[in-house]
């Protein structure tokens, strides 16, 4: 757990424009003061992100989302009753006061609450919402420890709050909320959404650019990965993971057939494999079912060539 002096020492950073890397329940967010444009495209620079990719704000409360949106439909409302603090991001109609740097022109933007001690009391004591995709640099690995931030941005950062693992291990579920559209599954998954607002739209095509990690090519480790069964594993030396049936490669690694528990393990071990310079990191493609939506989301991506 950090300590008062270093939640005091990272506010402080974030009130004067510099970027903290802070630990969520998904991944590490790089945090910078949400209304600061300048502040805002540090993160872009940090990261070598596109202009047109936009960032979600975190937020301490309802409350506080309200306030940086120009209106708040009932089932933003519903939606976060129920799971805020938690991995679900609601993208609605910006308050003018949200740059424009931030939604890469657009007159949306997505907010979402963290259900991280440490997250929400850096945003309390910053007295800001916060600016904060993945700690990492673009279109590469999501950071899950503090390790992982200083392997990827190192000096880029002013601080890393060092919260230890995070629970969830992927990125937030990320909903437009006028007219219900599922941008990026995640944990939160399409059948949980509806059951507390009806139907939603999963067909995005139209949507993208309103939400992050659209691109074709996102979460991608240094080692090559692709999806395979295990008659199908490359030639050479590598790591095959599997759910349900071993391969013959030099490290099979069994995953845990519950999604959430998939998910949590996920970004550390490619982490861990990314480390062993191998020729590839084979995955067996995952089960069926919405619960996997997020996990099959992001290992489509990370294989994209």
């Amino acid at each position: 757990m950090i300590s008062r002096s270093e939640l005091l020492a990272a506010a402080e950073a974030i009130r004067a424009g510099e970027l903290v890397a802070f630990p969520t329940e998904t991944v590490y967010g790089l945090g910078a003061n949400a209304l600061d444009p300048e502040a805002v495209a540090r993160i872009y620079e940090a990261k070598g992100r596109p202009a047109s990719s936009p960032l979600i704000v975190h937020v301490a409360s309802v409350e506080q989302a309200r306030e940086l949106a120009a209106d708040w439909p009932d089932s933003a409302q519903k939606l976060a009753e129920l799971f805020w603090p938690g991995p679900l991001t609601l993208v609605v109609h910006k308050n003018p006061i949200i740059p424009d740097r931030l939604t890469g022109g657009l007159d949306t933007v997505g907010l979402r609450m963290p259900a991280n001690t440490i997250a929400l009391a850096l945003i309390r004591e910053a007295g800001v919402p916060l600016a904060a995709p993945s700690a990492n640099r673009f279109t590469e690995l999501s950071p899950t420890t503090a390790q992982h931030v200083r392997e990827s941005l190192g000096d880029r950062v002013a601080l890393i709050l060092d919260g230890g693992p995070t629970d969830v291990g992927i990125e937030s579920t990320v909903l437009a909320v006028s007219p219900p559209c599922l941008l990026r599954p995640g944990s939160i998954t399409r059948e949980q959404i509806e059951s507390v607002i009806g139907p939603i739209s999963v067909d995005a095509s139209d949507q993208i650019g309103r939400s992050p990690g659209q691109h074709a090519r996102h979460y991608q480790p240094r080692t090559r990965l692709v999806l395979a069964r295990a008659n199908e594993l490359p030639a050479g030396r590598g790591a095959y993971l599997f759910v349900s049936v071993p391969g013959k490669a030099a490290q099979p690694i069994h995953m845990p057939a519950d999604a959430r528990a998939y998910a949590q393990r996920l970004y550390a071990l490619l982490h861990e494999l990314d480390a062993q310079n191998l020729d590839w990191i084979a995955v067996e493609p995952p089960p069926e079912g919405s619960e996997w939506d997020g996990i099959r989301d992001r290992l489509r991506r990370a294989s994209a060539v």
